[in-house]
């Protein structure tokens, strides 16, 4: 079957140890029926081309999303009584109702049909604002914890459906692997996966807006991309005039061109065999997958109005690139930048010469689909 016509997954059935007990700090007062912990892992973006705004004041993109290794913890609970407590020793997470994991906590259980009360504990290990969808991914794995807690699942479209209406990345988590986002991102469809591969993460101390990156991003695309006769026309215009300015780019433009790109390299993935999870190979299929990606031009859009507003991200992308990254490019809004490399060998040496430098790095890699599921759980936590 095509990627293009694969929108939801069959139920991933994943084997779930859970451990008894409760940390004191989260609930004394509420001895839980059962504990899961779960890994919440990262995602970059290999490419991400925004258009124009929808009706709904939301964009039209396209991306591909990849899932990491790099992860928060996620441990839920649920015992008598009803509500959710959330508790973070990071201060930046808040924990009441605009957290992603409450607001999917509450949907969740009103699907199940569960009157619980929900205590779930963050551990930070992930930026935020970093651009790797920590605080979606935090929800997601909140969804299947209250899933492994409960002993009730949720069907594959049911956790799709509930994912999209917390948030426009939650879904790709509910897939993991490499995922290709169009929509606002919800519209999530699964390929056939790159082999595991080895990449450097360096996250600097800024944070970034994504709400502010994208306001930045529309006052850029009225004076770079829009056609100057398409804002404000009276019809005084004469028709040589207008006809140039027409000829401009415009946002759905540029989403058709990609589109176009994305599509021709996706007709080369539908002979690509299995994936057996190994790390890339120089010359193996997979690797090659990915490789041709890169030398579609991808580039993530988000660059051009984040760079100029925080030069050394842009110095970070470029540090890099001279440490032997292949690519190297902007997660999402940002900040966390990454590059990939050829072997983990090399990914390590850029980390320590990064490191050198004063940059947060750290060398680690994608996740194949089989390995985001099969790694989710946390045994003996």
């Amino acid at each position: 079957m095509s990627p293009a016509k694969l929108r939801f997954l069959p139920q991933v059935e994943v084997a779930i140890r859970s451990s008894l007990g409760w940390r004191t700090a989260l609930m004394a007062y509420n001895l839980p029926f059962m504990t899961v912990s779960v890994r919440s892992f990262a995602k970059i973006n290999l490419g991400l081309y925004i258009g124009p705004p929808l009706a709904d004041g939301f964009h039209e993109l396209r991306t591909v999303y990849q899932t990491i290794a790099l992860h928060d913890v996620i441990r839920v609970s649920v015992g008598r009584g009803s509500g959710v407590e959330i508790v973070c020793s990071d201060s930046r997470v808040p924990c009441d109702s605009s957290n992603t994991c409450w607001r999917i906590a509450e949907l969740v259980m009103a699907e199940l049909g569960a009157s619980r009360r929900v205590g779930i504990e963050i551990e930070k290990r992930l930026p935020v604002q970093g651009g790797m969808g920590a605080a979606s991914s935090n929800a997601v794995a909140t969804m299947i914890g209250l899933e492994r807690a409960l002993r009730k699942s949720l069907t594959g479209e049911a956790r799709l459906r509930i994912a999209a209406a917390v948030g426009s990345d939650l879904p790709l988590f509910v897939l993991g692997g490499t995922v290709m986002g169009v929509g606002r991102g919800e519209e999530v469809y699964p390929l056939a996966d790159f082999a595991a591969t080895p990449l450097v993460v360096v996250t600097p101390e800024v944070g970034v807006s994504t709400p502010r990156a994208f306001a930045d991003w529309d006052a850029f695309a009225d004076e770079n991309l829009q056609p100057r006769g398409a804002r404000g026309f009276t019809g005084t215009q004469g028709p040589s005039t207008l006809n140039h300015e027409l000829t401009q780019s415009t946002p759905s433009d540029r989403l058709l061109t990609v589109g176009r790109v994305l599509s021709s390299w996706l007709s080369r993935l539908t002979s690509d065999s299995a994936n057996t999870g190994a790390p890339a190979k120089s010359g193996s299929r997979a690797g090659s997958l990915l490789l041709d990606l890169v030398r579609t031009g991808i580039e993530n859009d988000f660059e051009k109005v984040v760079f100029p507003k925080y030069p050394e991200l842009r110095d970070i992308k470029r540090a890099l690139e001279s440490a032997g990254a292949r690519y190297a490019s902007l997660s999402g809004s940002g900040s966390t930048l990454y590059g990939l490399f050829r072997s983990r060998a090399e990914a390590a040496r850029a980390a320590e010469r990064l490191k050198k430098q004063g940059l947060t790095a750290i060398a680690t890699s994608t996740l194949t689909r089989r390995q985001y599921w099969k790694k989710l759980l946390v045994s003996g936590c």
